[in-house]
């Protein structure tokens, strides 16, 4: 968990002082001034300064690229708004991050930075970044990726006639396709003179991506209203199955550096390039694994059973088992699994992987017919009885995995940001700095201003 948390803050810059390099962290002594009012929240000033010097540091060397500092504060704030927002929604749905979940994530980070705890937080307090900053933006992050998941569960599924035709488009074609957009939102049941106003900002956008007079991704952080936007635009590698029915066919007749648009889509316009062509196919020969049929027994340790308790009670059942008793009547008149014993501590089939690696290291260790040494795991202390062992080609399963995730992860993104910016518009805003000053905003900003000169 830590580690796939750790590549998520890396990916979001409001946060990006959390993550290596730590240097990028240096700030000024945050202000105590209010930049924005988030419904019953805030975002300080403070935050607002220390997001802008991570993007700023972010784009080292291609600081071109940028906008304005009034237009990129504005993209920053935004996004500080949407984490505020999305906090405070997974806290309403009964979402909690406890301290003992929050310690191992940042033990995690800590580690990938090649540091103890206490020497991040030396390295913080040496950038000007206070270490309860530090576990807040933390916290933060793992709430907001918590309400994403249960948002995936309760809104996405992915059938399996989806998952056949993505695999059928596969076939005939294998390549990946490296994007980027732009997107120019708008609102919800948008009136004739906002549908006009967005058509005038993203053909102005078009206009000077056309003449060379700012490249996609710099267009994209000035005046793109996807969440996104900070990061050029970019949407990374995607297969067929992870594009819209929409766009994929307009997709496949692209060029490598070729933009499009504007198109007409559920958010807004949206101005598409495509980056470069990859082949993808690189999966067709079977993939062979290692697979076991096995039995197992757990004696749990909690606070009704201690280590040594459970400890004991394992070395009798083993010593049992060994001295001619029944594994399968044993595991269910004794095994404290719940889901097992019933059926005499029975796993069915699977790789040595499939529930950890300690329990991966005891069944590979044994021979068919063969019950291991008691061993520890978080849950308890375990004997496994290995029955059977063969070899199964998983490359087609793998496949429709894959697919599937990938379709569930386009749908994901799709439903996501539509989410996003119904809460966005939804929310009671009121900004305390920049160019909207006290501007109150119960609703996101849709198109602005056509843009002129990139320079302005």
């Amino acid at each position: 968990m830590t580690k796939s948390l750790s590549v998520l803050l890396a990916s979001l810059l409001v946060v990006a002082s959390t993550v290596s390099p730590l240097a990028s962290a240096q700030q000024t002594q945050p202000l105590d001034r209010i930049a924005a009012i988030v419904d019953e929240d805030v975002v300080l000033q403070s935050e607002l300064d220390r997001a802008m010097h991570n993007v700023k540091a972010q784009y080292a060397g291609r600081e071109n690229q940028l906008p304005p500092d009034n237009v990129l504060q504005r993209q920053v704030l935004e996004r500080l708004i949407l984490v505020k927002l999305q906090v405070g929604r997974a806290e309403g749905s009964g979402i909690r991050v406890g301290d003992e979940e929050l310690n191992r994530a940042i033990a995690g980070i800590a580690q990938q930075n090649g540091t103890s705890v206490d020497g991040l937080r030396q390295k913080l307090a040496a950038d000007g970044m206070s270490y309860d900053d530090f576990r807040n933006s933390v916290r933060d992050e793992i709430t907001v990726q918590r309400l994403r998941q249960s948002f995936a569960q309760s809104r996405v599924s992915v059938s399996e006639g989806e998952v056949d035709t993505a695999l059928a488009q596969q076939s005939s074609s294998g390549a990946q396709y490296h994007l980027a957009h732009i997107l120019i939102g708008l609102p919800d049941g948008a009136t004739a003179e906002q549908i006009a106003t967005g058509q005038q900002k993203v053909d102005g956008v078009k206009n000077l991506i056309d003449k060379g007079e700012l490249d996609f991704s710099a267009a994209a952080v000035r005046y793109s209203d996807s969440p996104n936007a900070l990061e050029g635009g970019d949407l990374g590698w995607r297969s067929l199955d992870e594009i819209p029915n929409a766009f994929a066919q307009l997709i496949r007749d692209m060029q490598p550096g070729q933009v499009v648009g504007p198109l007409r889509g559920p958010s807004g316009f949206q101005l598409l390039k495509l980056v470069e062509i990859r082949d993808g196919s690189a999966g067709g020969e079977q993939k062979m694994v290692t697979e076991y049929h096995a039995r197992h027994i757990l004696i749990r340790v909690n606070e009704n059973q201690s280590d040594a308790a459970a400890k004991a009670k394992i070395d009798t059942l083993r010593a049992r088992i060994v001295g001619g008793a029944d594994f399968q009547a044993t595991a269910k008149e004794s095994s404290e699994d719940a889901n097992s014993r019933g059926q005499g501590g029975d796993l069915g089939w699977f790789p040595a992987d499939a529930f950890g690696p300690d329990f991966g290291r005891q069944v590979e260790g044994i021979d068919d017919g063969g019950v291991s040494e008691p061993f520890r795991t978080e849950a308890g202390w375990h004997i496994i009885q290995r029955v059977a062992t063969r070899q199964t080609d998983v490359s087609s399963e793998n496949q429709r995995a894959q697919v599937r995730e990938t379709i569930g992860r386009r749908k994901l993104e799709e439903e996501y940001n539509r989410f996003l910016q119904e809460m966005r518009g939804e929310a009671y805003v009121s900004f305390r700095t920049g160019d909207r000053t006290d501007e109150n905003a119960t609703a996101a900003p849709a198109a602005a201003e056509a843009p002129k000169d990139p320079q302005n």
